[in-house]
């Protein structure tokens, strides 16, 4: 069992700045890959970005550039640095842990992939 717990959240103006944070207890050394996913309402789950423990780095196009994945040398916790944030990245983010092997990152572009969840950070960009 893995247990994954959100912060890091809140409320910024459009061009700021957040860095979300993911905590990872339990069965960590299984883990093979860690994503964050973002839900806006009336939306799908959709992954940002993902980390394997080789430190492979996969992004959402719509993110690259803006937000970077990274994580401790513990390889328990994983952090989502979102920079010049815009209104549509309002969503409530949610961290993921897969356990699951594969050799390519896009596999783990589909939620169905990961294998345990986060209960998700609110995160609102608005003036």
């Amino acid at each position: 069992q893995v247990q994954l717990m959100e912060s890091g959240g809140g409320l910024v103006q459009p061009g700021g700045s957040l860095r979300l944070s993911c905590v990872a207890s339990g069965s960590v050394f299984a883990i093979h890959v860690m994503g964050w996913h973002r839900q806006a309402p009336g939306k799908q789950r959709e992954l940002i970005a993902a980390i394997t423990n080789g430190g492979e780095e996969n992004y959402d196009d719509s993110v690259k550039g803006r937000f970077t994945i990274s994580r401790d040398n513990a390889k328990t916790t994983v952090y989502l640095q979102m920079n010049s944030l815009k209104p549509e990245n309002t969503a409530v983010y949610f961290c993921a842990a897969s356990l699951k092997y594969y050799n390519s990152m896009d596999f783990y572009r589909s939620p169905e992939n990961y294998d345990y969840w986060g209960k998700g950070t609110q995160v609102t960009v608005a003036s």
